[in-house]
This record gives C-alpha cells, sequence and structure tokens, in this order.
C-alpha cells in the first residue's frame, strides 16, 4: 500500500487494473484499496486468497476479481463490463499486465510474436476502447498504460516485449491527443527494473543488479511502492494537467529534453 501520499479524489473512483493480483499489479490493488477506491483486477490466475488478503486490510472495500485471459479481446470487453455493472463507469485504468518472457531474434515465429503483441500491446488498446465511452459520460477519466525503459534503453534478449513497449508510448500519445477533449488524460509509466519476486525468481543475480545500479541516478533497487505512487499521482486530478507524456520511473537510467 502507500505509504506516502493520500490522494482524496480517488476515494469511491471504480477503477480497473490489468494484471491486479501479483507483483506490481498486487501493489497497485492495495493503494488504490488505500485510497477508498473501487477496485477491480483481472489475471489468469486464481486470486481468490489475495482478495481475502485485501478485504482484511480494508474492511468494506474487498476488490473485485475476475479471472480472464487479456489475449481473449471479446472475454477482456466482457470483464470490463462487468466491473462497470458492479462499480459503475471505470474511471480509472490501469493496464498494467505485461509479459516479458527472455528470448532472442533467432527464436522468435509468427505465433510466438502474436502472442506477444497481443499480451504486451493489443490488450492494451482495446481497454482503452473499451472504457472510453464510459469515461466520457462521467465528465473525464485517468488511464495509465504501462510501458518500461527497456525500450529506450535498447536493451537486448526480448525484442517482441520492446516493440511492444515503443508501442504504447505511440498508442498513449494518439489516444491522448483524441480524446482530450473528453478531459480524458493518458500516460504511460516506464518503470525501470523493480525487484518484483518474478523478477528475482528469474532474472536477478548479484552481478547484475549491481551494474544496473551502477546505471542508476539513484542507488537502491525499485520496489513495487516506487511505482504505485507513480500511478496513484498519474490517476488522481494532482496531475490535471498531464497528459500523452512517457513517465519513466527507473532511478534515474534514461533522462528525457
Amino acid at each position: 500500500m502507500s505509504g506516502t501520499s493520500l490522494f482524496r479524489d480517488l476515494e469511491g473512483q471504480s477503477v480497473f487494473i490489468t494484471g491486479g493480483g501479483s507483483g506490481i499489479g498486487a501493489a497497485l490493488t492495495d493503494g488504490f484499496l488505500q485510497q477508498g477506491a473501487r477496485v477491480t483486477f483481472v489475471g489468469r490466475s486464481d486470486a481468490s486468497a489475495f482478495c481475502a488478503e485485501m478485504a482484511d486490510k480494508h474492511p468494506g472495500n474487498r476488490p473485485q476479481f475476475i479471472r480472464c485471459d487479456i489475449t481473449d479481446t471479446p472475454a477482456f470487453k466482457a470483464s470490463i463490463a462487468e466491473a462497470e455493472a458492479r462499480h459503475g463507469p471505470v474511471t480509472v485504468l490501469v493496464n498494467n499486465a505485461a509479459n516479458d518472457t527472455r528470448h532472442t531474434s533467432e527464436e522468435v515465429t509468427p505465433e510466438f510474436w502474436d502472442w506477444m503483441q497481443a499480451i504486451n500491446l493489443k490488450a492494451y488498446f482495446f481497454a482503452c476502447q473499451a472504457v472510453i465511452a464510459g469515461m466520457r459520460a462521467s465528465g473525464g477519466g485517468a488511464i495509465v498504460n504501462f510501458s518500461s525503459i527497456s525500450y529506450m534503453m535498447g536493451n537486448t534478449g526480448y525484442p517482441a516485449y520492446t516493440t511492444a513497449n515503443a508501442g504504447i508510448t505511440g498508442l498513449t500519445r494518439s489516444l491522448a491527443r483524441e480524446f482530450g477533449p473528453d478531459r480524458i488524460r493518458i500516460n504511460a509509466l516506464a518503470p525501470g527494473w523493480v525487484l518484483t519476486e518474478r523478477q528475482k525468481d528469474l532474472w536477478v543475480t548479484p552481478e547484475g543488479l549491481a551494474a544496473h545500479l551502477e546505471r542508476q541516478c539513484l542507488k537502491e533497487p525499485l520496489e513495487p511502492q516506487d511505482i504505485v505512487d507513480a500511478t496513484l499521482f498519474l490517476s488522481s486530478r494532482a496531475s490535471r494537467m498531464i497528459t500523452g507524456q512517457t513517465l519513466a520511473v527507473d532511478g534515474g537510467v534514461v533522462v528525457s529534453g
């Protein structure tokens, strides 16, 4: 949960988070619940135990979990409709779910390419499309699309993933321009190397972490909470005149301007 800031305008907001039951997503669900928001999240794995944990932690504000594969577009859009039936039109959308499975260019097949784009880019667009009408009717809303600094660094090891991340930035800019007149703000958030349990289990080594921290201006590892606070800010009226932007939360690895 957020231990730093309280954004009072998020209380009562209808929030939809993809991949909200594990990793950064679970921290986001927790953070929005602490703000008093009504949260629905989707994921492929059962999250009943996590929902019970959140209900104990935030009495009277249990999150709604809908089991869904976001690559199944009709089912995914139906889950958003179900969330709106329970909590009202989605006024905050957080496209967080992603898959950064490592792969080389030579081993990529057309099927793998399409699957990676479906998870990491296509689902983002159709989630945005699904919430626009409700946000417009509500007088506005906020969308936060998770990207990554990996494409900005020119990282190797997952070209399908970095391609999607770059696409998210372009998508964010175009939609922010299109729906700004409806008071719908759309921004991208690009985390650095956040030490989730998945990252620790699969890829973090003492040598690799030390090398990455050397690239950071701030010499501390990123934790999920660092991403939660930035997301809450971009979702609240504290950032009411910020749209079409990409915010890197990475300890100072990449720079813009």
